[in-house]
């Protein structure tokens, strides 16, 4: 899918990976609709993709509120513009161990990374149907993949996502609906500041792995190609993409080094 001229709605869109796709499609002069729950963040991203030449709207709601995603949805569907495509960055991570984290903060987790972002789609798939098509794309990570120490909820999250995702591909060739799974290693985003604790709070912390990881702007760079190309997973990052094939063909070597990880 080209990008010019298209109307693309991004979630995410404040910080991170989804301010840097953001501002990398604006340049093909598209119709931008980003959301994301910090607005004053959101409209810095949308001045600069309009000084790249895109028009741009700015759509605030919550992923971990049904009512705040329809909200939004409903606010989009009235403008009756067709949606060539949804691109969902939004998410939450995590930084604790299974037998100290409360049962509340692995439904958060899920309720954000997982449920916002099925209730988001769901609200807008039937549009994209009735005007023939269009294309998905929601962020995973390597540990969508693999488990991984202090990580449970998230991983399990992002396990969902493909399991979620390639079903609705699946049901939906024939309406032309194309699904991207992205799925990031380690890129140098604020993720692991705000991740959750086992007290449901921001963690706060730079994780050092991240901090050596890829930028966001050279991610998006390559997130952005492989979606003009349709690519059904979109792998992004460095040297640590290699687990995702070290767990696929050498599972007892994985299970080996999983174990010996340092959690942080």
């Amino acid at each position: 899918m080209k990008f010019n001229g298209k109307n693309i709605w991004i979630t995410g869109a404040s910080s991170g990976i989804g301010e840097a796709v953001a501002i990398e499609i604006s340049k093909h002069k598209t119709f931008l609709i980003l959301s994301g729950r910090n607005e004053e963040a959101l409209k810095e991203v949308a001045e600069r993709c309009q000084n790249n030449g895109s028009t741009v709207q700015v759509i605030s709601f919550d992923l971990s509120s049904e009512e705040s995603v329809l909200e939004a949805a409903d606010k989009v569907l009235s403008q009756k513009i067709k949606i060539d495509g949804l691109y969902q960055f939004g998410g939450i991570s995590q930084r604790s161990f299974v037998s100290e984290t409360p049962l509340a903060v692995d439904r958060k987790i899920f309720e954000v990374n997982f449920f916002g972002t099925v209730a988001l789609t769901k609200a807008i798939l039937p549009w994209m149907i009735e005007n023939g098509g269009g294309q998905i794309a929601v962020t995973s990570s390597i540990v969508g993949k693999f488990g991984f120490p202090y990580r449970s909820a998230y991983s399990a999250s992002k396990h969902a996502l493909h399991g979620y995702f390639e079903s609705l591909r699946a049901e939906n060739v024939q309406n032309n609906i194309r699904v991207s799974v992205i799925i990031p290693g380690r890129i140098k985003t604020n993720v692991s500041l705000n991740s959750l604790n086992k007290n449901g709070n921001p963690h706060g912390q730079m994780d050092e792995g991240l901090d050596k990881g890829k930028s966001a702007e050279w991610s998006s760079r390559k997130i952005c190609r492989s979606l003009q190309n349709e690519r059904k997973e979109i792998l992004v990052g460095g040297a640590e993409l290699i687990m995702v094939y070290i767990r696929r063909f050498f599972p007892r070597l994985y299970y080996f080094m999983a174990s010996r990880v340092k959690p942080l």
